[in-house]
């Protein structure tokens, strides 16, 4: 059990007996009145998003939850194909799991997938990623202008701004929960 004043986004609970995980959570105080958390609710069946207002003392259930390595393969017309580090199966999901990050997903890439019972959760890549820039214009020369960004296509597929300094062929870092580019990958 836990309380509902300690819920953050991507915990996983029972409510009204369907499992829920938590979007968004805010800790509400105004003045004289009690306080409560209002929160965010997603179905983890069906999807959908509910608004649930909680006492601070209010006791919700977790659910058992594991997490598996996997690494990814492909993606075909019915998902993306992943296969379980330790016995080799093969699964396939649906891309939504991912939410933005599916963007700097690439071959091989380790994946932590959470899940209850049948259930897939979440998918998770690292926080972390290093990619190669495929296409960026070049440095223009006397351009000394401090945080000025230029967009760089990488070899996942998705863009992102970079500093003038980086070039076709480069790796960089690039944080995958906000997808910025961190710096150049050593």
């Amino acid at each position: 059990m836990i309380k509902a004043v300690d819920l953050r986004k991507g915990r996983a609970v029972v409510y009204e007996g369907d499992i829920y995980t938590v979007h968004e959570s805010q800790h509400v105080a105004k003045g004289n009145k009690r306080s409560y958390m209002q929160t965010k609710l997603k179905n983890i069946k069906s999807g959908v998003m509910r608004e649930v207002r909680f006492t601070v003392d209010e006791r919700l259930e977790i659910p058992f939850i594991e997490s598996k390595e996997y690494e990814y393969l492909y993606q075909d017309a019915s998902g993306y194909v992943l296969m379980e580090s330790v016995t080799f199966e093969q699964i396939t999901i649906n891309g939504e799991l991912f939410g933005d990050a599916v963007k700097f997903l690439t071959e091989n890439q380790k994946i932590t997938l959470t899940q209850c019972g049948e259930q897939m959760i979440s998918a998770e890549l690292p926080f972390v990623v290093e990619l190669t820039v495929t296409d960026t214009t070049p440095a223009i020369k006397g351009a000394t202008a401090t945080n000025q960004l230029k967009e760089a296509i990488l070899d996942s597929g998705a863009k992102i701004r970079v500093p003038p300094f980086v070039e076709n062929g480069e790796r960089v870092r690039v944080d995958t929960r906000t997808g910025e580019y961190m710096d150049r990958a050593k």
